[in-house]
């Protein structure tokens, strides 16, 4: 949407509109602030804390009749 566009509109409403529009972008900002401060986990940071047990890719007893 154009700047322009958008300012038409927000010109046109009365002014407990208005103030209701800028407050609506005072949360999106605040909401926006909140989201960029979250931590991205980075890769490998979970290195050694999942362990898998030798006899992981044997065949299950219960599958036997299958296999």
């Amino acid at each position: 949407m154009e700047y322009a566009h958008l300012y038409k509109k927000i010109n046109i409403l009365p002014s407990d509109l208005k103030s209701e529009v800028n407050d609506f972008i005072d949360f999106l900002l605040s909401k926006r602030k909140k989201e960029s401060g979250k931590k991205k986990p980075k890769f490998g940071c979970a290195k050694g804390q999942i362990v898998m047990s030798p006899d992981f890719d044997e065949p299950l007893e219960d599958f036997k009749e299958y296999m």
